[in-house]
């Protein structure tokens, strides 16, 4: 079935708060209807001076009085009934905002970490921002407006018709000139294109600010600008050139149109001074006459409305395109009937695994080249529950795709990945992720409390838990110096930790959850060697009966490990303990070496200066 578009979209997305959307839409036009009414108190007043126009003293003074009050009551009452309409728009368009970015938010993380790769953060924070406040805007502004304006106009134009047939042709004839000289320009395939084209390259634009922004140390390192950062400057230069181009190719028609709608005056006078001109005695005609002069800037004022909210409704249609692209992503399939595993014990069966595609992906033949690259290439192994399993190898050889395909952050294309025997594509995503705690090296922490960073492992977790679970992290200490201790906020507003100190509470955090599968990219990587010890002290008891995936760059830390995985070019090259590895004098020994190597070298060494000579 195919998805509506636009508006109609729109409304469907609204959803349950079409009930709202009703009401707000009734007292809008009820709101409509009333602020006529002053201009209809006019009519009157003026008809009965007209009447009375020889004898103004004969003139019905308690009449006037009468239609004068009624004007002010009406224009009262359609504040009042603006207002109430505005409110329940309003309350309808924040709700609709609340959801709609909760059901982005809930969906992008059900999305593979392999679309996110793949997508601006900038075009994702765009649409979750400025696209949805878009359907905000027009929700609670824009579509009472539009209410109001249609029953404006249906109103004016029948009681026009009503009193004069020639005089409201009048005044319908510039508004099909205006529309038409309108449409022409709004209508056209090349404007949407123009329009798509604005939000590419306002989408490209916030993706390369949000770069530039996170390059900033880089670029003052370097001493280069904004006009050094080549992507950020053309991706500017390109969306001031495309705005000052858009706005010359509309500029004609909004002014023409403008000038047509401002004029009614000018279509109306010369109809009516010629219909008066054969019975200028018709004071009936001239008090007709005299309401259409009158009801014209009335006429006028919500043809203007339209037009601005038909280029709302440009947006409004590219918006919600762009927010249905993101609910039209795929998510990862939840299984019909979930499995549980049995054990805790990480088994991979021959997985071969290639970013960027879900499709079985052949190796090159004949020195061809095939798109999307394999990483893995038919990787077996079993990572026991109890003991530690290392994944080591030079950088590029798919330790971390290892890592990341046991959260399923990514499906493999070849083989499969069990945990106690239940493949992880069958398990359920809550039980799945209750079962695997991961610490990166490079960890992100929310700009809010130290408690609440910590508090991610375990959401109903108390205090005293949160505190105990800090000490075994070693971290408890220098949060109980920060100003304001475990409340503390951590980025913007507040503090700034150091690397090993933000991987410290990421620790905190892995303890805190107790999962039985714990992954780890070099946890200790950042720590001094002051807490280095007290950090393997911690880990230690972390992984007790736990299954523990390592990824190690300091061999150092993975000396006893249950079991290494030497990884090369996505292949397991190698595999045993560090001394059956050591003896097979293999890549993993060429590695030791060179790390021992490099543990023993430093600056200014003696017999350098020897050397030198």
């Amino acid at each position: 079935m195919q998805q509506k578009p636009g508006i109609a979209r729109l409304l469907q997305i609204a959803g349950e708060k079409r009930g709202l959307l009703t009401f707000s839409a009734l007292f809008s036009g009820l709101s409509a209807i009333l602020m006529l009414v002053p201009y209809a108190s006019v009519y009157f007043v003026l008809k009965e001076l007209l009447e009375h126009a020889a004898q103004p003293t004969t003139a019905d003074g308690p009449f006037m009085i009468r239609w004068g009050l009624i004007a002010l009551a009406g224009l009262l009452a359609s504040l009042i009934t603006m207002y109430i309409g505005g409110l329940i728009s309003h309350i309808a368009a924040f709700r609709i905002l609340y959801g709609l970015r909760v059901k982005l938010s809930a969906h992008i993380g059900k999305l593979p970490l392999g679309w996110l790769n793949g997508t601006s953060t900038g075009a994702v924070k765009k649409t979750l921002e400025q696209n949805v406040e878009k359907v905000e805007t027009f929700v609670a502004h824009q579509l009472p407006d539009l209410v109001q304006v249609i029953v404006t106009a249906v109103v004016m134009i029948v009681a026009m018709f009503s009193l004069n047939v020639w005089l409201a042709l009048a005044c319908v004839v510039p508004i099909l000139l205006a529309f038409t000289v309108q449409m022409t320009l709004i209508g056209g395939s090349k404007t949407w294109d123009n329009v798509r084209e604005y939000y590419n390259s306002l989408e490209r634009l916030n993706g390369s600010a949000v770069q530039y922004v996170r390059g900033m140390p880089a670029i003052k390192i370097f001493g280069q600008t904004v006009h050094s950062f080549r992507k950020f400057y053309s991706d500017m230069v390109h969306y001031r050139e495309y705005c000052v181009k858009f706005t010359d190719q509309f500029q004609t028609g909004f002014l023409v149109f403008k000038v047509i709608i401002s004029s009614f005056a000018a279509f109306v006078l010369p109809v009516g001074v010629y219909l008066l001109s054969g019975n200028p005695g018709n004071v009936a005609f001239a008090s007709v006459l005299l309401f259409f002069l009158v009801m014209a800037p009335g006429v006028s004022a919500p043809m203007f409305k339209i037009m601005h909210l038909m280029s709302s409704m440009r947006d409004i249609h590219e918006g919600v395109d762009r927010i249905d692209r993101i609910f039209n992503e795929p998510a990862m399939q939840e299984p019909a009937h979930p499995q549980k595993p049995t054990t805790y014990d990480v088994q991979f069966e021959q997985v071969s695994f290639s970013y960027g595609s879900t499709e079985e992906v052949k190796e090159p033949q004949d020195g061809g080249e095939t798109q999307p690259t394999r990483v893995l290439f038919d990787i077996s192994f079993t990572a026991r529950q109890g003991e530690m399993t290392a994944l080591v190898g030079p950088s590029g050889s798919g330790k971390s795709t290892i890592a990341n395909l046991v959260p399923r952050f990514w499906d493999v294309q070849e083989g499969a990945i069990r945990i106690g025997g239940a493949d992880i594509r069958q398990m359920s995503t809550s039980n799945l992720m209750d079962t695997v705690a991961f610490v990166f090296q490079e960890t992100f922490l929310f700009f809010d409390s130290v408690f609440n960073n910590i508090v991610v492992g375990d959401t109903g977790a108390s205090m005293e838990q949160v505190i105990a679970a800090a000490k075994a992290a070693q971290c408890h200490e220098f949060i109980s110096k920060l100003q304001n201790g475990y409340d503390t906020l951590i980025g913007e507003g507040g503090v700034y930790l150091s690397g090993g100190e933000e991987q410290r509470l990421a620790v905190a955090r892995a303890i805190l959850k107790n999962a039985p599968i714990l992954v780890l990219d070099e946890a200790t990587a950042f720590a001094d060697p002051e807490n280095e010890y007290e950090m393997q002290l911690a880990l230690k008891e972390l992984m007790k009966n736990k299954t523990v995936i390592v990824i190690a760059h300091r061999l150092s830390t993975i000396q006893h490990a249950d079991q290494i995985l030497v990884l090369q070019e996505g292949h397991i090259a190698e595999r045993g303990q560090h001394r059956e590895l050591i003896r097979a004098d293999g890549l993993y020994a060429r590695l030791w070496q060179a790390y021992t190597d490099a543990g023993q070298w430093q600056i200014g060494a003696p017999g350098e200066e020897t050397a030198k000579r």
